[in-house]
Order: C-alpha cells, then sequence, then structure tokens
C-alpha cells in the first residue's frame, strides 16, 4: 500500500546505529547497560509472565519517553469487543506475539496525527511476532471509522470498536489516544498516553529489539 504520510518504511542510518551500538557492547563484554544475552539491562528471561521489561526504557528518546515499561506486567482486558463484521474477540485471540493496542477515536486530533505513523509500523513489523492492533472506543460508527481511515489513507489495521468502552473501563484508559504494549504472553508491558513520533528511530528500534530478542529467546 502507499505509506501514508511520507513515513520511511526502513530502518534508517542512525536506528541501525541503536542496534549496532547494543551488538557491539555484547560482543566486547563493554559496559554500555546491556547484558551478555543481547537485551538491554533490567529485563529477565521471558520464560515468566511477570518478566521485566522496564530496561527498554533507556532505548526512548524526544517524546516517545512518554511510553513508561512497567517493573512488573499486568493483565490486560478479557471483556470482548467488535471487529468490523460485528463478531465479538478479545486480546487473548492476538496472544503469541508483541501488540501494540492503541485505544483512538473518529473525533480525536491527535490519533489522526499519529495513525499514519502506526500504520507504517504495522508495514515494517508486523507479522508473526508483533501486530497494531486499533480499538476504537465510544460511540464510533462503523462508517465514521471507515470514513476515518479512508480520508488518512490507512487500508492495514483492524476497524475494530469498543463501544461500550468495556475494554477501555477493564485497562484504565482516561483520555485518548492511548497506546499500550501487550507481550507474547498477553501482559501489559508498556503504556503511553497522548500521541508521539513512532516513526522515530528510537521508537522503531525499541519495536525491533523486542522482536529479535523474543524470536532469539530473550525477553
Amino acid at each position: 500500500m502507499p505509506n501514508p504520510s511520507g513515513i520511511k518504511m526502513r530502518l534508517s542510518r542512525s536506528a541501525f546505529l541503536y542496534i549496532a551500538v547494543a551488538g557491539c557492547a555484547i560482543a566486547a563484554g563493554l559496559a554500555l547497560g546491556f547484558h551478555t544475552t543481547g537485551t538491554p539491562a533490567g529485563i529477565s528471561a521471558r520464560s515468566s509472565v511477570s518478566a521485566d521489561y522496564s530496561g527498554y526504557q533507556q532505548m526512548l528518546e524526544g517524546d516517545m519517553q512518554k511510553l513508561r515499561f512497567h517493573s512488573a506486567s499486568k493483565p490486560v482486558a478479557t471483556a470482548a469487543f467488535l471487529t468490523d463484521s460485528g463478531a465479538n474477540m478479545t486480546l487473548a485471540e492476538y496472544q503469541g506475539k508483541f501488540l501494540l493496542l492503541n485505544f483512538w477515536a473518529t473525533w480525536c486530533a491527535p490519533c489522526r496525527k499519529e495513525m499514519p505513523m502506526l500504520s507504517a509500523l504495522q508495514d515494517e513489523f508486523g507479522g508473526d511476532n508483533f501486530q497494531v492492533v486499533t480499538l476504537a472506543t465510544g460511540r464510533n460508527p462503523p462508517p465514521a471509522i471507515k470514513a476515518f481511515f479512508g480520508d488518512i489513507g490507512v487500508t492495514n489495521l483492524p476497524l475494530h470498536r469498543d463501544p461500550k468502552q468495556a475494554v477501555a473501563r477493564e485497562m484504565g484508559v482516561l483520555g485518548l489516544p492511548i497506546s499500550v504494549i501487550v507481550s507474547p504472553d498477553g501482559q501489559e508491558i508498556a503504556r503511553m498516553q497522548g500521541d508521539a513520533d513512532w516513526s522515530s528511530d528510537s521508537a522503531r528500534a525499541m519495536i525491533k529489539a523486542l522482536i529479535t530478542n523474543t524470536a532469539s529467546g530473550g525477553s
């Protein structure tokens, strides 16, 4: 699909530097805040749902620092939401991959600003290990949702909706947009209130590190 808002689809040289610095630290055994497993300091093994992902905080710069990794993971909502077809679905059906769960609404101006960046993340990283899940919260008629995505040229994100805000209430969502990172174990590991530059090098390097460390057996 066309790249929304001209967002770069490939990691830039500076983004590669985030990964390269970590790799050099591992290979040389330097004290750069990373363990020899290739995982940022402070992150425990992924074998437990209580894994500590807070070490990824150090990778974030600029307004992406509003994304706060928790020292202990939290449960996500079990309430059902509606898919584009009107079927019930729960977040548990996404287990096995990292989610960037975005609570938004058609009337939300910051949501319109950041949605193309989320779409670009899905294009770049979406697959077996990562997915962007958009959930329209509150009164958002399906025609309005489709018009919203059509206006900004986004075609690769789900048209899920939470009309009674059951998921939002269970997860303590106050204000929009809210972005939550969910681990493959189905636990909330980080949260951001407000929009941010998801196209930034640090945002994309952080997501790449999450996916890479998980695929290699780290957390």
